[in-house]
């Protein structure tokens, strides 16, 4: 491993000189290269989730795994949005003149080495490739090994763009010949990495940050949440969060809980149980939301919350529902169990609104919309190395800017320090 980490930090000085005319004809080459590539990727693909069934993974891990046309022309758009997309390098930040008569330019430069740690999503290479790729950053990748099969037919199709360029292939990195116990020696080689990205379950993520001697950037669950105002347009909040929790439940962005105000728990509640029975989502509800809905309907199946409910990532069609007094009830139960990915309000009230916005501590917060927007290419950023629940250096989805830090350049003509 230490070889091929070599190998690949050597090589971004490849990566250092290339004009933005050339990155985006590279990865328009990319996207010929998988669009050829195609058949080859979904044969892959299919060996992978035999496997996966075959191990009993569960159903969540294997339908993001799965590739069919629809995901391969998605890897597609996201490779031409990349391609399109303005070169974030060397694009001057700031500029100044100091007392001194020196010139100053703040500086985007790439990080360097990104290593991302990843699970289930073969469509993940190809993005996190191509971002990397574009900012000039080298890209060490780790896939999981269920997914190993699709991942190698992936780089194998985009390692035939860089060399047709003439362009070291490591500056795309996978590791495949991985065991279990090189994770701990991998987050320890900081002489060859730059940050670390973990995006999976919160054991590994928790792991990597605990133990890392590299900067990390946690892309951590998605423990998102809706409260339902008591203000709100009821038919605007029930079409948002059969979205948020329907239309791709395995996803990070997905909601699991749902707080919806006392004084219009009983109307909305009834509505949204009878959309979420016909739809086949299993409800974990409050004391209040068990007793209302089970005298309702009476054959609803309903299970009681707990705490470990509200602390559960789902990525299933299963969903919390909780009864609240007030917003400021909402804000305190975001607040214990929030992930700090994604969270919205559905509200008419202006002021509750801002309040929302302004207090809850999470990187994507939503006004009268789904979750389900948090989401690099939904943002405009082409694709996404994922979604962080960082603070520091970067938040949210995370795009080609945050694959870039700065250096000061500064010209001067003969000054030196009194």
């Amino acid at each position: 491993m230490v070889k091929r980490l070599e190998l690949a930090k050597s090589s971004q000085k490849t990566l250092l000189n290339l004009t933005p005319n050339l990155k985006e004809k590279v990865l328009l080459d990319m996207l010929e290269e998988v669009k050829n590539a195609k058949f080859e990727i979904l044969e892959a693909n299919k060996l992978d989730v035999m496997a996966a069934k075959s191990a009993n993974l569960n159903s969540a891990l294997i339908e993001r795994l799965t590739l069919d046309d629809k995901k391969i022309d998605a890897i597609l758009a996201s490779l031409l949005d990349t391609a399109r997309l303005k070169d974030p390098v060397g694009v001057v930040l700031d500029g100044w003149v100091n007392y001194a008569g020196l010139k100053f330019q703040k500086v985007a430069i790439p990080i360097g080495v990104v290593c991302v740690i990843y699970e289930s999503r073969p469509n993940v290479t190809a993005e996190v490739a191509s971002l990397c790729f574009k900012s000039s950053n080298v890209c060490i990748l780790k896939g999981g090994k269920e997914a190993k099969h699709s991942n190698l037919a992936i780089v194998s199709a985009l390692h035939k763009a860089l060399v047709k360029n003439g362009i070291d292939k490591n500056v795309i990195t996978f590791l495949d010949d991985f065991k279990r116990e090189d994770l701990i020696n991998l987050i320890k080689m900081d002489k060859f990495i730059d940050v670390i990205v973990p995006r999976g379950g919160s054991e590994l993520v928790k792991f990597i940050s605990q133990n890392s001697s590299i900067p990390v950037i946690k892309h951590d669950k998605g423990m998102c949440h809706i409260y339902i105002d008591e203000s709100a347009n009821l038919a605007n909040a029930l079409k948002i969060c059969i979205n948020a929790k329907c239309q791709k439940p395995s996803a990070c962005n997905a909601v699991e809980t749902l707080l919806i105000h006392k004084n219009i728990a009983n109307e909305f509640l009834l509505n949204l149980a009878n959309e979420f029975e016909n739809l086949g989502v299993e409800i974990y509800g409050c004391e209040k939301t068990v007793a209302f809905l089970s005298k309702q309907i009476p054959n609803l199946s309903i299970k009681k919350a707990n705490d470990e409910s509200y602390d559960t990532e789902y990525l299933d069609m299963k969903i919390n529902v909780k009864i609240v007094h007030n917003l400021d009830e909402a804000l305190d139960h975001i607040e214990r169990f929030s992930s700090s990915h994604s969270e919205a309000i559905i509200s008419e009230n202006f002021t509750n609104i801002e309040r929302f916005l302004n207090e809850v501590d999470s990187a994507c917060l939503y006004a009268n919309a789904s979750t389900r927007f948090s989401d690099g290419y939904e943002f405009g950023f082409g694709a996404e190395v994922g979604i962080s629940t960082n603070k520091l250096h970067a938040r949210g989805p995370m795009g080609l800017s945050e694959l870039t830090t700065y250096k000061y350049k500064i010209i001067g003509q003969g000054q030196v320090r009194k």
